[in-house]
């Protein structure tokens, strides 16, 4: 897949030679140097943007505009302040027909902020809530729709660590409950590795697909994860794959294979800059 953007001193290639494959029901987290395309590549996805050359597929059906059956939320929560919290959520069926009755949708979104701990704040405006609360309730919004593909681009970027573990952990029992195929944009590699079955490492621009990690499947997984020998081996690959990437280590060099100390529980994530 090819995509560029025309700017006014000329063509600026961002995607070139992007191959990404996510399996249905999978969570791929896609991670590289900062401006090489990984918010693009959501907007092609979501078909909010289509490629200069390539395609994307959803299901075998090319992606030609935006559809119903993807969902998206983003690193800001962009809740109305004017409406309370349950408003919020419901707002993208009432812009997107749907054929539940107004009752059945709210039940839903009454269901979906149990489901990451807001029960008894649907009647709050967005101005009483904390910021990881705004962005779970982001979350609901984008799920309201039961989408079949669910884009997540930086969501927890700006919030504190203990909050944002808190929230990869509520990510874990939302999946669960609500099967979706999954795509996580982030710079976190942590993350990457305790949300995901498989990241994918992004080339410097213009972006190619240069690296993907099939993160083992564990069982039900817990944070205590991050911090084994398996876990620093993952996150010592990922950063050298972008270090290749940003042009400082050599593409044969290997990287370490002693173990990364394992930060405190609740220590900041150390994530790309």
């Amino acid at each position: 897949m090819r995509h560029t953007f025309q700017t006014r001193t000329g063509p600026l290639p961002v995607l070139d030679g992007l191959e990404v494959s996510v399996d249905e029901g999978g969570f791929t987290a896609v991670v590289g140097p900062s401006g090489c395309g990984k918010s693009t590549l959501t907007r092609l996805i979501a078909g909010l943007m289509i490629p200069d050359a390539g395609e994307v597929r959803v299901h075998g059906e090319r992606i030609t505009g935006p559809r119903s059956n993807v969902g998206m939320a983003f690193q800001n929560p962009v809740l109305l302040e004017w409406r309370t919290i349950l408003e919020n959520v419901l707002l993208p069926l009432e812009i997107v027909p749907t054929s539940l009755s107004k009752a059945d949708r709210t039940a839903r979104a009454r269901r979906l902020l149990a489901l990451v701990g807001l029960e008894g704040f649907e009647d709050k405006r967005p101005s009483e809530l904390s910021g990881g609360m705004r962005q779970r309730a982001s979350l609901c919004r984008a799920l309201i729709h039961t989408p079949e593909v669910l884009i997540l681009d930086e969501p927890f970027g700006a919030l504190d660590a203990f909050t944002r573990e808190d929230l990869w952990q509520i990510m874990h029992e939302v999946k669960r409950a609500e099967p979706f195929t999954g795509v996580l944009i982030t710079h976190d590699l942590r993350e990457a590795i305790f949300l995901a079955d498989r990241v994918v490492v992004l080339s410097g621009r213009p972006a190619r697909t240069q690296y993907v990690l099939d993160v083992p499947d564990t069982g039900p997984r817990d944070l205590d994860h991050l911090y084994t020998a398996e876990a620093a081996e993952m996150l010592n690959l990922l950063r050298h794959q972008i270090e290749i990437a940003q042009g400082r280590a050599p593409a044969e060099a290997e990287p370490s294979t002693a173990p990364t100390p394992a930060p405190p529980p609740g220590a900041a994530a150390r994530g790309m800059h």
